[in-house]
């Protein structure tokens, strides 16, 4: 069976190449998708990947919010496809409300580049199911716009939800409230983290580690039982 991954490319999208070698790493078909077209191209998942679409004008990932393809994203997320937003691309799942809260500027006004522990609190996500809850990995971080926040009732209902999918350890790198690092939708298949998975999946790159190459097998995982 050939799982196909498609990884939107917006104007200022930086890490869309490297997105794809993860996919392909993974043993996955990586399909470029352009930002101006409405066809998915027949893929089984979707990947928003890191950058600054638009520049960031305006808000980070508010204009791409508005891209012709992001109309069919989320339809196709709605009626059940696994969607993953990694940094600039969770930003832009938060704009879509496909996941809920909102990103904002580092709480050190910043712009942070480490390499970042976290520890995996949801391993049932389609995401994640390479994973073990409360395993800890090491995955690169870069970000200006990383701190998320959200009212004390979503808050609450996340963590009781169990829809914290990750959260920062030994150090919280731009004040996203509960230490918050990435949390899933409601049904599992929506993931946003801020955290660059793509940038760990060979040791010769990233961290030298393969910690983010789950995140990709996952989905292979995930597609195959299905």
């Amino acid at each position: 069976m050939t799982v196909r991954v498609g990884v939107i490319t917006f104007p200022g999208t930086l890490d869309d190449r490297d997105t794809q070698r993860a996919v392909r790493v993974a043993g996955l078909e990586a399909v470029p998708l352009w930002h101006r077209d409405k066809d998915l191209k027949q893929v089984d998942a979707v990947v928003l990947p890191g950058g600054f679409s638009y520049g960031d004008y305006l808000r980070a990932g508010a204009i791409s919010r508005f891209s012709p393809v992001m109309e069919s994203v989320i339809e196709q997320a709605k009626a059940g496809m696994p969607v993953l937003g990694i940094c600039n691309g969770f930003q832009v799942l938060t704009e879509t409300h496909l996941l809920p809260g909102a990103m904002l500027r580092n709480n050190h006004l910043h712009f942070i580049c480490r390499d970042q522990k976290l520890r995996v609190e949801n391993a049932e996500t389609a995401w994640t199911r390479s994973y073990e809850q409360g395993q800890e990995i090491n995955i690169p971080l870069k970000n200006i716009d990383g701190r998320y926040v959200a009212d004390e009732r979503v808050l609450d209902e996340l963590e009781a939800e169990g829809r914290v999918v990750f959260r920062y350890r030994d150090v919280n790198p731009n004040g996203s409230l509960r230490d918050i690092a990435g949390i899933t939708n409601e049904a599992g298949n929506v993931v946003g983290l801020m955290p660059h998975p793509e940038h760990a999946v060979e040791p010769l790159i990233g961290t030298g580690r393969t910690d983010g190459l789950g995140f990709f097998t996952s989905i292979l995982k995930k597609l195959v039982d299905a």
